[in-house]
Order: structure tokens, then C-alpha cells, then sequence
């Protein structure tokens, strides 16, 4: 009989927290991607990487659920697997973890089980960077949003985003370095590496993965679960292609008259004109155009990704929703390849502004071509009495 050799990488996976914004009615890390839970997919990263201890920390009341999802994914590693449950606060669990590391683990990686999709490639490169001489480090990506400084609902200046990253998990450290700092904490902290940074450590940045954003809303477990559906059988022998095709989807759009301050429309600023009431601005082109390209890569809705349960989106503008949607579309691989747009409505009249709203929405989404038609309901419906518009679009989506 073999016998594994003792590691002297500890990874320890945060999964104890409730899950309250997933709103799943479980604790996060056993609410299902598929057939199997978050924290199984986030464990099958860890045993594809590089061989290390894996200590598991979960709600006291799912210590047996986890041990059995651990058991089952660490095939012949089983020897290295241990759950503990966990604390009050993320700090207190990984404190927990930290304790059930065996005495020649040198090198400590914490990783959230929420971030499940985490490839092994991105294990491996922060280990390596700790084993290199690195006290402490995070896999980031670069952060590609417009990033404003807000105060009571009114941006108050830009950011920078040219020096910001978006830190991500797992984080590696020295053992040495991660217990002491936890030794002098002394309130909590978002993540580890703030902790050892406030500790006096200097903390090294290597390169995270698109994969491993975390699961902590409605809208990211879609997208984790349209990550992981299988892909579709293959077509007979005569129909089949070299790549990916083309993706269509459709969205509408309607808001009322009735809203404060300016009409915003395709991206647009009219003044004199009466303002439609909505969440944001009201501006029933963009958000047309988002519906549509979300439907285009089966990424959900415009409630999923900008509803009322994003306040940041609150009398947000088409640049805000559009650009953002492209992000949202990068990161499963697709890209924009057109869109047409038509508005129903009395007022306003668009003949004069309509290559302007092209330019403008073209340029929110990239650059992508977008044409805008209008036309008016001879009277009939609510748009044709005047109480407010309705905007029909259709997008094209192609893989990037």
C-alpha cells in the first residue's frame, strides 16, 4: 500500500459563511452550480493542483455534508482532508483552519470556497510565489470598470484605475508570517492579505483568472451555472462547424413619463423634454440593448445583473449599463458584433439626434456598430397617447 507523502502546502477552504445575499436558503457553499455544490467544485480545483493538506472549515450543523463532499472529490488524497467547523466571522474560521494544519506545512493558501471555479493553474502560481521567498500573495485582475467616488447619490470625482486591482483567492502566505499576524490582530479585516499587510508583511500580486470571480448574488450563480453546463451534442457530421456560430437575442423595454430632472434616452440628454420614471434614468433604449445581449449569451436579464438590489445602478446612465454588459460578456466569452434598436414613442423626435445616439451607444458598447430606428403607434397604446416610450432591440453576439 502507498503512502502519501506529507505536503508542505496547507490549503485551507473558507466555507462556513450563511450565504444571506444568495439568498438560496442554504449555507452558500452547499447550494448546487449543477449536480454538485459550490464547495464540490471549489474542492476539485484544490485536488487538481499540486498536492497540499486541505482543511475544510464549515458551519458547525454541515461538518458531515462537507466531509463527505471532500472525501468524494479528493480521490486517492483522502489521507490529507480534514473539516473543522468554523467561527462567528471569516477571520475566526480561517483561525480555525490554521489550527488543524499539521506541523510541517510551511507554505498556507486560503482560499474562498465561494470562488469555485478557481482553476488549478492559479494554486500553483501563488504557491510558487510564497516558495520563491514572497511573505504574502494575491492573485488579482486588473480592473477594467470606470471606477467613481460617490457621496449621497452624487459623483464626486474619478479614480484612477490604472494602479487598482481586483484581489481575488486563493491568498498564499509563510506560516510563519500568516499565525503571526493572526496572533496580532487586532479587529477584522476583508481578507488576509490586509491583515498581514497591516501586520508589517509586504504582500506580492501574481496573476488571478477571470474564472475565479466570487459567488455572492443570484446573478453570479447563473453565471457559474452557465459556465458549467455541458456543452450541446454535437450536430450530424454534415452540419458540423469550426467554431462557435453567433448568438441572437431580442429585448424590449418600456418606461412611463413621469420621472424627475432631464429625459434620458439612446444614451442621450434632451432637454425640454419630459423625464421617464425608472430606477435608473429611465432610458428604455440602453436598456433594451442590454436585455438583448444578455439573452444573446444566456446570461439572464437586466433585473438580474442592474435590479433594484444594486443601489450603485440608482439614476445610473446607457454608459454605466452598456458597458458594463460587455464586461459581463468578456468574462463568458463572448463580444458584441451588432445591434439594431427601435423606439416607439410621440416625443421626443429623434430624426436630428439619431446618428448622434448611435455614436454614443456604438461607443458604450466598445465600438460595436448599433443602428436606431424610431417610429410613432398612430395614436394607438400607451405610446401613442403620449404616457411614455418603448424601445424593441435585437443583438448580435459572437465568441471572442
Amino acid at each position: 500500500m502507498s503512502i502519501t507523502p506529507v505536503p508542505h502546502v496547507g490549503v485551507i477552504v473558507v466555507a462556513a459563511g450563511s450565504g444571506t445575499r444568495l439568498g438560496a436558503g442554504a449555507p452558500k457553499a452547499f447550494v448546487g452550480i449543477d449536480g454538485r455544490t459550490i464547495l464540490r467544485h471549489a474542492l476539485e480545483g484544490v485536488f487538481a493542483a499540486p498536492s497540499a493538506q486541505v482543511v475544510i472549515v464549515a458551519p458547525e450543523s454541515r461538518v458531515g455534508d462537507a466531509l463527505t463532499e471532500a472525501l468524494d472529490a479528493a480521490g486517492d488524497r483522502r489521507d490529507l482532508v480534514s473539516v473543522v467547523p468554523g467561527g462567528t466571522s471569516r477571520q475566526a474560521s480561517v483561525a480555525a483552519g490554521l489550527k488543524a494544519l499539521w506541523a510541517d506545512i510551511d507554505t498556507v493558501l486560503v482560499h474562498d470556497a465561494a470562488r469555485a471555479l478557481t482553476p488549478p493553474e492559479v494554486f500553483a502560481r501563488v504557491a510558487a510565489a510564497v516558495q520563491g521567498g514572497a511573505a504574502g500573495v494575491v492573485p488579482v485582475l486588473p480592473v477594467i470598470d470606470t471606477i467613481k467616488r460617490v457621496s449621497e447619490s452624487v459623483v464626486v470625482g474619478a479614480v484612477d484605475r490604472s494602479e487598482l486591482s481586483a484581489a481575488q483567492t486563493p491568498q498564499g502566505f509563510r506560516r510563519d508570517v500568516l499565525d503571526a499576524a493572526y496572533v496580532s490582530a487586532g479587529r477584522e479585516f476583508t481578507d488576509d492579505a490586509a491583515l498581514v499587510a497591516e501586520a508589517g508583511y509586504s504582500v506580492a500580486a501574481v496573476p488571478g483568472h477571470p474564472l475565479a470571480f466570487k459567488i455572492t448574488t443570484a446573478a453570479d450563480l447563473e453565471r457559474a451555472r452557465h459556465l458549467v453546463a455541458p456543452a450541446p451534442v454535437a450536430a450530424p457530421a454534415r452540419l458540423e462547424r469550426t467554431a462557435p456560430i453567433p448568438r441572437v437575442g431580442i429585448g424590449t423595454d418600456v418606461h412611463a413619463f413621469g420621472g424627475e430632472g432631464s429625459l434620458w434616452l439612446a444614451g442621450l440628454e434632451w432637454p425640454n423634454e419630459p423625464a421617464l420614471s425608472g430606477h435608473s434614468d429611465g432610458d428604455a433604449v440602453a436598456h433594451a440593448i442590454v436585455d438583448a445581449l444578455l439573452a444573446a449569451a444566456g446570461l439572464g436579464d437586466i433585473g438580474t445583473h442592474f435590479g433594484t438590489d444594486h443601489p450603485e445602478y440608482a439614476g445610473a446612465h446607457a454608459e454605466a449599463f452598456l458597458s458594463r454588459t460587455v464586461g459581463i460578456l468578456g468574462e463568458a466569452g463572448w463580444r458584441v458584433g451588432n445591434v439594431s434598436v427601435q423606439v416607439q414613442a410621440n416625443r421626443p423626435r429623434f430624426a436630428v439626434r439619431r446618428a448622434e445616439a448611435e455614436r454614443t451607444l456604438s461607443a458604450a458598447l466598445g465600438g460595436a456598430p448599433v443602428s436606431v430606428s424610431a417610429t410613432t403607434t398612430d395614436g394607438l397604446g400607451f405610446t401613442g397617447h403620449g404616457d411614455g416610450v418603448a424601445a424593441f432591440a435585437v443583438a448580435l453576439v459572437v465568441p471572442a
